[in-house]
């Protein structure tokens, strides 16, 4: 962590930062935020897979002072890619804040592919995203996501109802993937409802998941509409 840490503190421009295959610990991203808050230029972080053989515990606070970092620093990411971290819901209390905070309003790809949120961690997710949506309106930028992928999350129907609900609020996406999530057709058939509010989306990926009849026939009334 050291050599990343005066790397980023020597890089006179940094846009993104890549750390996966790590095991970065608290004191770690301590230090990393520390040394992003000297970045407002920063758009990307590519963090995926950078938590291995860490406590559930730990990974809420490296995840606090990461996103501190980049809201001191003033950045306006682009994306935030989490994907391979299996945090669960302890992990995204971590991240409530940053994705509530002005550095998200900018936010166009988010990827948390692989956390184990389950229905806790996608209801936070959802309120997380309504929330910035809102806050970015008013401030006169509103929030513009055209990528979200959430695979293998155990968001189920409550969880991905929820999140529907951002989906249709926002109405900017181009791209949503949410396989093997154990969604059943209630589910599906909000996700389906919440598509109709996003004219542009163009890729879908649902598979592994229970459509049913009743969750095909919502989708394909969408399907037709676009």
């Amino acid at each position: 962590a050291t050599e990343v840490i005066d790397a980023i503190k020597k890089c006179k421009e940094m846009r993104w930062l890549r750390l996966e295959g790590n095991t970065l610990g608290v004191e770690a991203a301590k230090g990393i935020a520390k040394a992003l808050e000297k970045h407002p230029e920063f758009q990307r972080a590519l963090w995926s897979d950078m938590f291995t053989g860490r406590l559930k515990t730990e990974i809420p606070d490296a995840l606090r002072f990461l996103g501190n970092g980049i809201i001191l620093a003033n950045a306006k990411l682009i994306e935030l890619d989490l994907s391979d971290n299996a945090f669960g819901p302890n992990g995204m209390q971590g991240l409530v804040v940053f994705l509530k905070s002005p550095s998200c309003f900018s936010l166009k790809e988010l990827r948390l592919n692989n956390n184990g949120l389950g229905i806790t961690g996608g209801k936070m997710l959802a309120a997380s995203l309504l929330e910035c949506h809102t806050k970015s309106l008013a401030a006169g930028t509103p929030l513009a996501l055209r990528v979200f992928v959430s695979g293998r999350g155990r968001l189920e129907n409550e969880g991905s109802m929820r999140l529907a609900e951002a989906f249709k609020a926002i109405g900017s996406l181009e791209e949503v993937r949410m396989p093997q999530n154990g969604i059943f057709h209630e589910g599906i058939t909000a996700l389906a409802e919440a598509f109709a509010f996003n004219p542009k989306l163009k890729i879908l990926d649902l598979s592994d998941n229970i459509f049913t009849e009743k969750g095909a026939s919502a989708m394909a009334k969408v399907s037709k509409l676009s």
